[in-house]
């Protein structure tokens, strides 16, 4: 196996464990555990657990903006603003199906009291808000509610509300329900 193909495998194991246990309470040796490889190593290819878990958040928001960019192309360069959003947010919800993704996009966030996770999370953020706006011409009263929305669908993935082993709740099913495809995130 390659370095790159090491450092992909300890990105994944990464991801997954912040996933689980959030930035706080994720230890690098059992990213290392799960990866397969000693924690030097982890340690090595990162240089720190800090610096992993910008790594691990900015391949989920990366992998955001490539699903965004992947909605709007599919739809073609004539759609409209609406439509080009309805793309966006059937992608993201796609992704939600991919617990670990929400759920460090939202640890993310809870960890940006931290002044260095919290400039690159709100950078990140900062990107999709822009590349929303810049790929489907939306306003920002529309960005806003597309991204509202797409935060509320996050939550409720990260609770296990939606997916595909949701726990059955009433008030989840009259949202998802009742979801204006051109708000959704």
């Amino acid at each position: 196996m390659t370095a790159s193909e090491r450092g992909e495998q300890v990105l994944a194991a990464a991801v997954s464990a912040f996933a689980e246990s959030g930035y706080a309470a994720t230890k690098t040796d059992e990213i290392a555990r799960r990866a397969g490889v000693s924690q030097p190593y982890v340690i090595r290819l990162f240089g720190s657990k800090q610096q992993l878990f910008l790594a691990a958040t900015r391949a989920v928001c990366e992998r955001v903006e490539a699903i965004f960019r992947a909605g709007v192309e599919a739809v073609g360069p004539d759609a409209d603003t609406e439509t080009r959003m309805a793309a966006m947010g059937d992608g993201y919800r796609a992704l939600l199906l991919e617990r670990d993704l929400p759920l460090v996009l939202m640890h993310g966030m809870a960890a940006s009291a931290d002044p260095v996770i919290g400039d690159a999370v709100r950078e990140r953020y900062g990107s999709m808000y822009h590349l929303l706006r810049e790929l489907t011409g939306a306003s920002p009263v529309q960005a806003r509610e597309f991204f509202a929305t797409g935060m509320l669908l996050t939550m409720m993935a990260a609770m296990r509300v939606i997916g595909a082993d949701a726990v059955h709740t009433d008030w989840a099913e009259e949202i998802m329900t009742n979801l204006d495809e051109t708000e959704t995130c």
